[in-house]
């Protein structure tokens, strides 16, 4: 099966108090054959990078107004006069929050609609093709 796959490398800022934070290296990505999640790579100082996977749906909400709750919560905000946006993410391992570039976040979200625009992600999985040739049988 084909699959269109929409990446982007950004940095990250993992905030540790409200005056410090360090970089955080993280991949963005969006699969055509998982259309409803957007994928998170943490390049962090380990051997393999740390994910996590939520609803594209709530980034790209989360880029306008606050939303999520439990493990996730996205909103924007600006810190010294840059746009972001928060991520709150929370496991039973820990939790974290994370600052990205509002813009880069933004311009990757557009990309992903335009592969996959929003209410056709369910065509994307074949279902309905999977279904006809079910019941033709």
């Amino acid at each position: 099966m084909h699959y269109t796959v929409v990446e982007r490398e950004l940095d990250l800022r993992l905030i540790l108090s409200p005056d410090r934070g360090i970089p955080v290296p993280a991949r963005l990505s969006y699969r055509t054959d998982d259309p409803y999640a957007v994928h998170v790579a943490f390049h962090i100082n380990s051997e393999h990078p740390v994910g996590w996977t939520f609803s594209r749906e709530l980034l790209v909400e989360g880029v306008f107004r606050p939303c999520g709750q439990g493990d996730v919560r996205v909103w924007p905000t600006k810190t010294e006069g840059r746009a972001v946006v928060l991520m709150a993410l929370s496991s039973p391992d820990g939790e974290a929050l994370l600052e990205a570039p509002a813009g880069q976040v933004s311009a990757w979200l557009e990309r992903t609609l335009r592969v996959v625009p929003p209410g056709t992600e369910g065509e994307q999985l074949g279902i309905d093709d999977a279904l006809d040739q079910l019941l033709a049988r």
